[in-house]
C-alpha cells in the first residue's frame, strides 16, 4: 500500500521542523540585507556632509575619528561583533557627529571624548554649517546677544509711535520731488511748485462786556409786549368792543359780474354787454356751443323725505282671523306629511279639561298619577313658550346697534337744526338732562353757558329732534330748583358763582323766571358740528367767537334780540 503525502496543515515533525528552519533562515537573510542597506545610507551622508563643510571647519580628524567615519565594508555590519567592539563603534560615531556641528578649538589637541556611560546620549542631528553660521552670528562676525521680546498688542504698539502717519504723509507731500525722480520722470514740469494756502492765524475775539444782557433784555421787552397784546385782546372780547350785533343782518353787496357771466364777457362788468365785440357768444372762442349738455340727474331733496307707505292696519277681530287661517293651513300641511310618513306624529296635548276624556281608563285607575303627568306637560309648554320668547328677544348690545342704526337711516332723510335759548342753567339736573338726551339721540351741536343767556344748539335727524323738543319745551319744570348732594357740589367746585343753584349765603336762587323758547328751526345741507360739547363764555364776545369758527356767530345775535 503506497504511503500518502502528508499534509500541509498536518502538525508532522518533518513537516513543523522544515517549516523552522525555512522561516528561520528568511529572517536571518532579510536582517542582514538591512543592515547593509542602513551601512550604505549612513556612509553617503557622511561623505556629503563631508563636502559641505567649509573650509575654515575643513581641519581633519583625529584618526580614531576618521576610523570610526569610516563606513564598514558591506558584508560586515557596525553592530556586529562583540559587545565591546560595539559599544566602542558608538561611541566613535557620537563624537563623528558632534565634530561636524562644534569644530574643535586647535588641530593640535586631541579630540575630547565623552565620558563613558551605560545609556549612550542621544544626539539631535545638526544643520548645515553655514545655516548654523549664520544662525549663531551676525554679517560681521560677531556673536549677537538675544533681545528680550517686547509684547505686541495694539496699544503697546500705538503707545509706542512717536511720529503721527498722518503727519508723515503730509510732509512727504509737502517736500519737493528728489533730483533722481526728476531725471527718470520725463513728465515732470520743474516750473511747477505746490502752492500753500496763506493762512492767517485765528486772533481772539472777546465779548464786549453787557453784549449778552442787551439780548437778554431786548428778549423780556419783546415777550412782555405779547403779553401786553393778549391782554389788550382779551380785554376788549370781555367788554365786547368786537361785538356787531347787526353783522348777521347785513345783506353783502352784489358782485360786479356773476360767476357764470364771466367767461361770456371780456371785462370784469356789465357796462360793456351793449358792445357786440365784448359778449362772447357767436364766436368760436365762445363757452356756447351747438352740442347739448346734460347734467347729472340728482334725486330731489324732498324725496327722501316722502313717508313710505304701510299696509292698511286691521282691527282685533280681523287679525284673530287670519291668524286663524295660517294656522288652519299649517295644521293641514302637517297631518298631510305625517300620512305620508314624513314626520312621527305628535303625542296626544293633555289639559286639565280633557284629561279624563284622553287619558281614559288609564285615569280611572291611578288618577293622581295622571294629574302628575299632566301638570308636568303643561309647565313644559310653558317653559317652552318662555324661552322661544327669550330667545327672540335682542340683547343690550343688538338693542343699542339697533338704534344707532335707525338713528342714521333717520339723518339720511334729512339733516334738521333746532336752537334754543334758556335763561338760566344753574341747576345741575336741567344741565344733565340737556347733555344726556342729547348723547343718547346722537346729536351734534353745543351748549354755551352765559350769565345773561344759555344757547343749546343741536342737530340730528327728524324724529329724534322731534322728540328733543318735546323734551325741552314740555317735560322738563325750568322753575324747578333743589340743593346739590355732596358729590355734586364737589364737582361744581370750579363753576364761577352764577353756574350754582344757591348764592353767596347757601340760600335757594328763585328759578321762577326761567323758561325755554325755540328761536330757530330749519333744515341743514351739512353738519356744522362734529360732536356734541359744552363751553363756558364770561362775555358775549367769547360765544360768538366760539360760534364764529362754525359760522353761526349770527345766532347769538338772534338770541340777544328775541325776547
Amino acid at each position: 500500500m503506497v504511503e500518502k503525502r502528508p499534509h500541509p496543515g498536518d502538525h508532522g515533525v518533518a513537516n513543523g521542523s522544515n517549516k523552522r528552519l525555512a522561516t528561520k533562515a528568511t529572517a536571518q537573510d532579510a536582517l542582514a540585507a538591512a543592515k547593509a542597506r542602513a551601512a550604505e545610507i549612513a556612509a553617503a551622508m557622511q561623505a556629503k556632509k563631508a563636502a559641505a563643510r567649509p573650509a575654515t571647519n575643513g581641519a581633519s580628524l583625529s584618526p580614531a575619528q576618521n576610523a570610526s567615519a569610516t563606513p564598514p565594508p558591506p558584508n560586515q555590519s557596525p553592530l556586529s561583533g562583540p559587545p565591546a567592539d560595539k559599544l566602542a563603534a558608538m561611541k566613535a560615531r557620537i563624537a563623528a557627529l558632534k565634530g561636524t556641528s562644534t569644530p574643535p578649538a586647535s588641530t593640535d589637541a586631541p579630540p575630547v571624548r565623552p565620558p563613558a556611560s551605560s545609556t549612550p546620549p542621544i544626539s539631535r542631528p545638526s544643520l548645515e554649517p553655514g545655516l548654523e553660521e549664520s544662525r549663531r552670528r551676525g554679517d560681521d562676525g560677531r556673536s549677537k546677544k538675544r533681545e528680550p521680546m517686547a509684547p505686541r498688542f495694539a496699544t503697546t504698539l500705538a503707545n509706542r509711535r512717536t511720529d503721527s502717519p498722518i503727519s508723515e504723509k503730509k510732509e512727504t507731500e509737502h517736500a519737493g520731488p528728489d533730483t533722481e525722480e526728476t531725471k527718470e520722470n520725463p513728465y515732470f514740469d520743474p516750473h511747477y511748485r505746490p502752492t500753500k494756502r496763506d493762512r492767517l492765524p485765528r486772533a481772539l475775539v472777546f465779548n464786549q462786556r453787557g453784549k449778552y444782557l442787551a439780548q437778554a433784555s431786548k428778549m423780556r421787552q419783546q415777550e412782555r409786549l405779547e403779553q401786553i397784546k393778549k391782554q389788550i385782546s382779551k380785554q376788549a372780547r370781555q367788554a365786547g368792543l368786537d361785538e356787531n350785533t347787526e353783522r348777521g343782518f347785513l345783506v353783502q353787496r352784489p358782485p360786479d359780474v356773476e360767476w357764470w357771466d364771466e367767461g361770456l364777457l371780456e371785462e370784469k362788468s356789465y357796462n360793456c354787454i351793449d358792445d357786440p365785440t365784448k359778449v362772447k357768444i357767436d364766436g368760436d372762442d365762445s363757452l356756447i356751443t351747438n352740442y347739448i349738455q346734460h347734467p347729472v340727474i340728482l334725486k330731489a331733496p324732498q324725496d327722501q323725505l316722502l313717508v313710505q307707505v304701510k299696509p292698511m292696519y286691521l282691527t282685533t277681530k280681523e287679525q284673530a282671523k287670519v291668524r286663524r287661517m295660517r294656522r288652519a293651513a299649517d295644521l293641514k300641511e302637517h297631518q298631510a306629511k305625517i300620512r305620508l310618513g314624513l314626520e312621527p306624529p305628535p303625542p296626544p296635548k293633555v289639559k286639565r279639561g280633557n284629561m279624563m276624556r284622553v287619558m281614559g281608563e288609564q285615569a280611572i285607575a291611578d288618577p293622581t298619577a295622571v294629574e302628575m303627568l299632566v301638570e308636568k306637560q303643561i309647565q313644559e309648554r310653558h317653559d317652552t313658550h318662555v324661552k322661544s320668547n327669550e330667545e327672540r328677544k335682542l340683547t343690550k348690545d343688538e338693542r343699542h346697534a339697533k338704534l344707532t342704526e335707525n338713528q342714521q337711516k333717520d339723518a339720511k332723510k334729512g339733516l334738521h337744526m333746532c336752537v334754543f335759548k334758556i335763561e338760566t342753567l344753574s341747576f345741575g339736573k336741567h344741565r344733565y338732562l340737556i347733555d344726556h338726551n342729547a348723547k343718547e339721540h346722537s346729536f351734534t351741536g353745543i351748549t354755551i353757558f352765559n350769565p345773561n343767556l344759555n344757547l343749546v344748539i343741536v342737530e340730528g335727524g327728524l324724529h329724534s329732534m322731534q322728540k328733543y323738543k318735546k323734551l325741552l319745551l314740555h317735560r322738563i319744570k325750568w322753575s324747578e330748583n333743589a340743593l346739590p348732594t355732596e358729590k355734586q357740589a364737589e364737582k361744581q367746585q370750579g363753576n364761577p358763582p352764577w353756574m350754582k343753584s344757591v348764592d353767596d349765603d347757601d340760600n335757594l336762587k328763585d328759578l321762577s323766571y326761567n323758561k325755554c323758547s325755540l328761536i330757530f328751526e330749519g333744515q341743514l345741507k351739512q353738519r356744522a358740528f362734529r360732536k356734541w360739547g359744552e363751553k363756558i363764555c364770561e362775555t358775549d364776545g367769547e360765544a360768538k367767537e366760539v360760534l364764529a369758527r362754525s359760522k353761526l356767530d349770527s345766532l347769538w345775535a338772534l338770541a340777544k334780540s328775541s325776547d
